[in-house]
């Protein structure tokens, strides 16, 4: 059955976080309100006692410390809360033949193709000199300008439609729109021969008006584009799909469609025996790196924290064994089943919008490259929960053995030797500017959530 609330809530979070740093701000505001203390606040943590620790603004996890020793491990939620998008490059803003630009470098596995002649926002921060911090949003209300990134029209793209999908546009390409240089006309030109001579010495004016708005409405020079992060990403709020109103359209639901009822089952489930956590990783979509990706040690030097102010005695071995013991669903997505395109999937072995919560014992491409291969004595334990807590569920692959294949942040957390399986939500379009998924898979995820936080 449909949660609606928790429907509603997730499309509010979709719609004001578009971004990571948008993301853990929304997170730490939902956590504190639920008691959550930043842990640099806390000097020693005691059964019951609610705290999260960020890293960079882009990375946050949540504890809820229980009363058994952390050696035992921990249960955890792990989802990431990066999106495919276009970033805007650090020398950005030029101008070509009246048309003003911004300079793109795409993010994550997308489509090029798809991100053109439809509405986007620009998202993020500027970070100045004297150590301040602009917050940028532009597009998403209904007063603002947005932004584009053109295309050919029909009647003159015989050579484009020619070429691989891949070669539509090219990466260099994909250079947003965001103002035009009027051209005189002759008779201004002749009514204001000085000026017009003037203006055509002068070296891209539309670029310098741009310049000029941006720098008396947020305080923005040309050179703090260098230390600035701005995202590009389609504009608008999630809506419902469909006449019945069943499914969710938005941009970002990979993964934030897992984080987000991470986040809700996290913040609603009390502390138990085993700690549990909420874990929220930045960097997925370009291989976990950085130094906000789960394959640095942000989440074990997170843990090396907890430990420290839980643990009479702190050593390395506690922490070893703390990870070692835990239990952790990667909640990320998985490719729906799509029937305009079945020769793609082993429909057996595919996951249905509106099938529940998908459990993914396996990702990696073709011979499992990449994957994390969950153990079966967890994956009937979960059955066991799942069953129990009466969590509609379904086991499920990516797609066709050789057809291809993705991985998520399972096979970094498996090196430190727990139990991991990737259980999330299924996505149609999944990386697409505009994504699928099921209110009744959102409410699974949610419940499947809270279940295995209290095993």
């Amino acid at each position: 059955m449909i949660d609606n609330e928790l429907v509603e809530d997730y499309k509010k979070f979709l719609s004001e976080a578009k971004t990571e740093r948008e993301c853990v701000a929304k997170i730490i505001e939902k956590a504190e309100a639920w008691g959550y203390k930043n842990i640099d606040d806390k000097k020693k943590l005691k059964k019951g006692d609610k705290v999260y620790a960020v890293k960079m603004n882009k990375a946050i996890a949540l504890f809820n410390i229980g009363s058994e020793s952390l050696e035992k491990g921990m249960n955890i939620l792990g989802a990431h809360i990066d999106s495919p998008r276009l970033d805007a490059k650090q020398n950005p803003l030029y101008e070509k033949d009246n048309i003003t630009y911004l300079n793109t470098h795409y993010y994550g596995g997308i489509k090029k193709y798809q991100w053109t002649a439809l509405p986007l926002a620009i998202h993020g921060v500027v970070c100045k000199t004297d150590g301040s911090v602009l917050n940028v949003v532009i597009g998403e209300d209904e007063d603002d300008p947005v932004f584009c990134i053109s295309d050919i029209l029909p009647h003159l793209a015989q050579d484009q439609m020619a070429g691989k999908a891949s070669d539509i546009i090219k990466g260099e390409d994909l250079d947003v729109i965001v103002g035009l240089n009027t051209p005189k006309t002759k008779t201004e030109k002749a009514e204001k021969d000085d000026k017009a001579k003037a203006e055509k010495k002068e070296k891209d004016p539309g670029k310098k008006i741009i310049l000029k708005l941006l720098n008396e409405k947020y305080g923005i020079e040309e050179a703090d584009f260098q230390s600035a992060e701005l995202e590009i990403v389609p504009a608008g709020r999630a809506r419902d799909l469909g006449i019945d109103r069943a499914q969710i359209l938005s941009y970002g639901q990979d993964d934030r469609s897992c984080a987000f009822t991470s986040l809700k089952a996290m913040l609603e489930v009390p502390a138990g025996k085993r700690t549990t956590c909420c874990l929220c990783v930045d960097k997925e979509e370009i291989g976990s790196v950085g130094a906000t990706g789960m394959a640095s040690f942000l989440f074990e030097n997170m843990i090396s924290e907890v430990v420290a102010k839980s643990e009479k005695n702190y050593s390395e071995l506690i922490v070893k064994r703390c990870l070692a013991n835990s239990n952790m669903l990667s909640s990320d997505v998985n490719s729906a089943y799509d029937p305009m395109n079945a020769g793609l999937y082993d429909k057996e072995n595919s996951s249905f919008l509106g099938g529940g919560v998908v459990f993914n014992k396996y990702t990696g491409s073709r011979g499992k490259s990449g994957a994390s291969d969950a153990n079966p004595e967890f994956v009937a334990k979960l059955r066991g929960c799942m069953d129990k807590a009466g969590v509609k569920y379904q086991m499920a692959e990516l797609g066709k053995v050789d057809q291809g294949g993705g991985g998520t942040i399972a096979y970094h957390a498996a090196r430190y030797g727990m139990n991991v399986i990737d259980a999330g939500v299924a996505v149609l379009s999944m990386h697409a500017p505009w994504e699928i998924t099921s209110k009744e898979d959102i409410t699974q995820a949610y419940e499947c959530y809270k279940a295995f936080l209290k095993i």
